[in-house]
């Protein structure tokens, strides 16, 4: 007992996981990838941390598992070393990084981490270093001394040729009067700053990346005698405006303000939180076609969805991304943000030219091309990005633009390009009629479509739809991508051209030559009335060449016996609608009959009971014809079958004697096992 004592707190804390141990909260992201860079280094001795090295910079970086796998950092090459990790050093003859650093005030501390610019601007100013190494508990976020370089010559003038009060200023904006540590650097926190208490804005993000005004974290948590020191890559600076107010500021923001301003977005942009815009420059606006942009900016919906897609949920400084990300905007569109280099990209592209613009309640990254959701989309203009621009030109040479440019509530059932691989239809009435049936009376949504619904059509006709296990279909077409929501009108991607019913299964029948002796059977069997009414059929038809191939004599025979031929012409009757596309691998399709029908579907080829099917999908009112070159046979009519379930049948009872006659361990007469074998076979 006193073991199991022992072992449950253990097992219930491998269970849970580290987070749930009673050693402590759980570790935030960056200690998390500070411990992986440990675990990476610990070959070379204790304290040993791997960092990521990006060629050609100074940019180091401690990573996540995934990114060591990958050896990038925005989509370049990296090198890794192994360095002391936070707060140890090396000793002499000693492997790896066994002593911790001595431990001195805040002052000497800024040396040791290397920040001795920072250190040395500290020491031009009267007051700062007694400061820092006299009584007291200070957070320092010191600039490192590349960071201090790559500042403007004019802003670094303007900082030393006033020391005690800009250099000052600027020096105790990095400070924080209080020892804070990572654990405590929460996402999108404010921290109050030792100038003038204005804040300084925290980001802590799940890669491990923590910045401090957009400028990140280097190497943290360096234990002072009184306080700690953080490392960071630039020199930060207060912030004063919010959104709002750097869009009024900004010339370049000129539409995007009168945009702003008509979709009622300013008290958003204005108030509390913590966004990120991807703010489009005038540049942007104008690459947009201007009948577009008059649409848009005309209609209050389209407008704010529009604008809507460029924020985002959270603050995102430039800093944070090492690879892509999928962010959600306000829309609720989902935006690949990632890198490249040195340029930030939004779904792939290079559009961000000024990143990094802080404000009071969020970040601001300039963008020159407009980010226009599907949601402030017409037709048109929803396929324009989709692969059915052969279908939109048939609609468009058909006289119906009007109805993918307006504001007509409508769903348009788009084929998709490979489906006219081998040409396009004429330009007639049928064909216009066609396409008519192409687009529903409502703007719908995939998801919300059920088994048995019903579509009005602006060509007059009612579509179905059917619901399989992969699949989702309108009559015979299926749904190849998801759907594109647009303003007023909605587009499914259609793996093929739709065929509207044009009458009952006996219809299309009688109206098809290569059927006329399958409807004279039909007819002879008395199914005429059942293909005729209401119902869901799916019909394997036999065509004049299979009923040929019958031997004479079975032929005959067949159609001379009225039960015999209506219990066949059954097992070629399904009792649902199975189009092609609603297959799959297999499907055991119940019969009228009683018995399964196997069908199958491999290289766009569908077989029944492995026989391949030589034309598909002609749509009925009641079901769905496909025609087929046999005539299939049940079961109980295939000798070969009938003979595979007696041998099951005989295996099966010598297997239950002989079990039998293990079980008493005696000697059994078989003649009993035969007698019911003999009687098993006559029936």
């Amino acid at each position: 007992m006193a073991l199991l004592g022992r072992l449950l707190p253990l097992a219930l804390a491998l269970a849970l996981g580290p987070a749930a141990t009673p050693a402590g909260p759980a570790r935030s992201p960056y200690q998390l990838v500070l411990q992986h860079s440990r675990l990476r280094g610990r070959q070379h001795g204790p304290n040993v941390c791997a960092v990521q090295k990006l060629i050609g910079t100074n940019k180091k970086y401690f990573t996540n598992c995934k990114q060591w796998y990958q050896r990038k950092i925005c989509g370049k090459s990296t090198v890794i070393s192994y360095e002391c990790c936070p707060g140890y050093e090396k000793v002499p003859g000693e492997k790896g990084c066994p002593a911790a650093l001595p431990l001195s005030n805040l002052y000497e501390t800024l040396g040791v981490v290397g920040a001795t610019t920072t250190q040395l601007y500290t020491d031009r100013t009267e007051k700062l270093r007694p400061e820092m190494e006299g009584p007291g508990s200070f957070t320092i976020f010191a600039p490192s001394n590349e960071a201090w370089s790559s500042l403007p010559a004019e802003v670094l003038d303007s900082l030393v040729s006033n020391v005690n009060i800009e250099l000052l200023n600027a020096l105790r904006y990095h400070m924080v009067d209080r020892r804070v540590l990572t654990d405590e650097l929460k996402h999108g926190m404010a921290l109050t700053s030792m100038y003038q208490n204005s804040n300084i804005q925290i980001h802590h993000y799940p890669n491990g990346i923590v910045t401090v005004n957009c400028a990140r974290l280097l190497k943290a948590d360096h234990h002072a005698t009184n306080g700690v020191v953080h490392l960071i890559d630039k020199v930060i600076s207060t912030v004063t405006n919010n959104i709002q107010q750097i869009i009024e500021i900004e010339d370049t923001f000129e539409t995007l303000r009168a945009a702003v301003a008509a979709s009622g977005l300013n008290t958003l942009l204005e108030g509390d939180g913590q966004y990120t815009l991807l703010a489009p420059t005038n540049e942007a606006f104008e690459k947009i076609p201007a009948e577009t942009l008059n649409r848009i900016l005309g209609d209050p919906e389209a407008l704010r969805d529009l604008l809507n897609n460029h924020i985002l949920k959270s603050a995102m400084c430039a800093e944070a991304i090492v690879a892509g990300l999928s962010l959600e905007t306000l829309e609720g569109t989902t935006l690949e943000v990632g890198c490249s280099g040195d340029m930030l990209t939004i779904n792939g592209k290079p559009i961000i030219s000024n990143k990094d613009v802080l404000a009071t309640n969020g970040v601001i990254h300039f963008i020159d091309e407009l980010l226009i959701p599907d949601s402030a989309k017409t037709l048109f203009e929803l396929a324009a990005d989709s692969d059915v621009s052969t279908a939109i030109d048939l609609f468009r040479q058909a006289g119906l633009s009007s109805h993918l440019s307006g504001n007509e509530r409508l769903t348009l059932l788009a084929p998709m390009n490979s489906v006219f691989k081998d040409g396009t239809p004429p330009i007639n009435a049928r064909t216009k009629n066609l396409l008519l049936n192409h687009m529903i009376k409502d703007q719908l949504a995939s998801k919300y479509l059920y088994h048995g619904q019903t579509l009005d059509t602006l060509g007059g006709r009612k579509l179905r739809v059917f619901v399989y296990r992969n699949s989702l279909c309108i009559e015979n077409s299926c749904i190849a991508a998801h759907d594109k929501r647009g303003r007023y009108g909605t587009l499914f991607t259609m793996d093929r051209m739709l065929t509207p019913p044009m009458g009952t299964v006996m219809d299309v029948l009688k109206g098809d030559n290569r059927f006329s002796m399958l409807v004279a059977a039909i007819q002879s069997a008395g199914l005429t009335e059942t293909l005729n009414r209401e119902g869901v059929y799916t019909v394997f038809a036999p065509t004049n060449e299979a009923f040929q191939a019958l031997p004479r004599g079975e032929l005959n025979k067949l159609m001379g016996n009225a039960k015999e031929l209506a219990n066949i012409l059954k097992y070629h009757v399904g009792d649902e609608i199975l189009v092609s596309g609603g297959i799959g691998a297999l499907v055991r399709l119940k019969s009228l009959q009683g018995d399964k029908l196997e069908v199958s579907s491999k290289n766009n080829v569908v077989s029944v009971n492995k026989e391949p099917v030589a034309e598909v999908d002609i749509m009925a009112t009641n079901g769905v014809v496909h025609a087929i070159s046999s005539v299939l046979q049940p079961p109980a009519n295939r000798p070969q079958e009938r003979g595979d379930e007696l041998a099951d049948s005989a295996l099966e009872i010598f297997k239950q004697a002989s079990a039998f006659s293990r079980a008493t361990q005696s000697s059994v007469k078989l003649a009993p096992v035969y007698q019911r074998l003999l009687e098993r076979m006559k029936h």
